[in-house]
């Protein structure tokens, strides 16, 4: 077997997307040299659609951190939501309620911004790499890899950050004695679509109706992305669009308000899930975003979340590398938690509030409708959910 070149730095990051990227730009900020990998093509994750909703912190890592700009000039400024039940929209202002606003701007772009700028820095940053395996968290950990070229590596780094996704590699390189993972299967899932037409409305609309839940989001002037729920099993080639836009007029339409509808040009089947593994942390190994925790996307809280996890563990290691301190590092794992079971929290309440499960009877349907009207009717009820969406403050 060839001899393996070596890499030596001090942290040694598994996966390239924004997890991951902006972990190693803020790194690099410090002075803290790391070496980012990342078994799918640049391609690949630059063409994998992703919608975002970025909270008011999220937005200002990227902008404050020297990442870009872009989410303030492309990206769409929301200051609230609409919650439409029973045929009538009531508005969530996030401005008045908090204080803040959310920013709607694909994953995508984030992605692009920040790969763009770690390889403006110098970046080490290699994609479409193979043959990935990661030794010794316990202690001095080493990472192998096959580069794009057929190069075999070794890196050899203080600590390992498992930022590779929901299926990770690297969070089965925990002893099973030492992990424990939390999970809920929803019974339903999501129908996406991305059709050509103009706005239907300015923000966000969530809709519950006796026929299933509906998302009416933006993507574009002239593009949009909607969602309706639906089994799990659903088959996306039985739809053509007059059914698809027939199941969409049945949970959103009505009091004088209409979808504008166009052509189909792509079309999904989104299952989703809560899980959560804990702890986050194991010897010199750290795990990040979708790789210790997805969400149901009702919250807009996926991306938002594994930002935050980079934030709470930049620190730890920005401490530790700067004073030998190792005080943040041990408690990431239950400073990152803190937040991620708020999010499970708040995901949960929305979907199980907004969506309509297949067996509800007439009183699960009465008491669902009375769950929406005590928030709509009570200002406190809707600061919770304008501060949960929105993001609340990092400690």
């Amino acid at each position: 077997m060839a001899t393996r070149k070596i890499i030596t730095n001090q942290v040694a990051i598994m996966g390239a997307g924004p997890a991951g990227l902006m972990l190693s730009h803020l790194l690099a900020t410090s002075g803290i040299d790391s070496t980012v990998i990342e078994v799918r093509s640049h391609k690949d994750i630059s063409e994998t659609v992703r919608a975002g909703i970025l909270e008011h912190g999220t937005v200002n890592m990227l902008v404050d951190s020297g990442i870009s700009d872009r989410v303030l000039r492309d990206g769409d400024r929301h200051d609230g939501i609409e919650l439409r039940f029973n045929g009538e929209s009531h508005r969530i202002d996030f401005k008045e309620l908090v204080g803040e606003s959310v920013w709607l701007y694909p994953q995508t772009d984030v992605f692009l911004d920040l790969a763009a700028r770690r390889k403006a820095d110098g970046g080490d940053v290699r994609y479409s790499v193979t043959d990935t395996a990661v030794h010794d968290i316990e202690g001095k950990p080493r990472v192998w890899f096959t580069d794009a070229d057929g190069v075999e590596y070794e890196i050899q780094a203080d600590f390992v950050v498992g930022a590779d996704g929901s299926r990770s590699h690297c969070r089965f390189q925990i002893p099973e004695a030492h992990r424990k993972w939390y999970f809920h299967e929803y019974p339903f899932a999501w129908f996406g679509i991305l059709a050509e037409a103009p706005h239907s409305a300015d923000e966000l609309i969530y809709a519950n109706s006796a026929n299933g839940f509906a998302l009416i989001s933006q993507r574009t002037e002239s593009v949009q992305r909607m969602y309706f729920q639906c089994d799990s099993k659903e088959n996306v080639a039985d739809w053509d669009d007059d059914r698809i836009w027939a199941e969409f007029r049945s949970r959103v339409n009505g009091n004088g308000f209409e979808l504008k509808e166009g052509p189909v040009i792509d079309k999904m089947v989104l299952p989703f899930r809560s899980f959560v593994h804990t702890p986050m942390r194991h010897g010199n190994l750290f795990l990040a975003g979708d790789a210790a925790h997805t969400v149901p996307p009702t919250g807009a809280k996926g991306l938002n979340l594994a930002i935050h996890d980079v934030k709470v563990l930049f620190e730890g290691l920005d401490s530790y590398f700067r004073s030998g301190s190792t005080q943040l590092l041990d408690s990431f794992s239950s400073r990152a938690l803190d937040r991620v079971w708020k999010a499970q929290q708040f995901s949960y309440w929305m979907t199980t509030m907004l969506h309509t499960p297949a067996e509800a009877d007439d009183f699960s349907r009465a008491r669902q409708l009375g769950e929406l009207n005590s928030v709509v009717s009570s200002r406190h009820g809707m600061a919770y959910l304008a501060e949960a969406y929105t993001g609340w403050p990092s400690p």
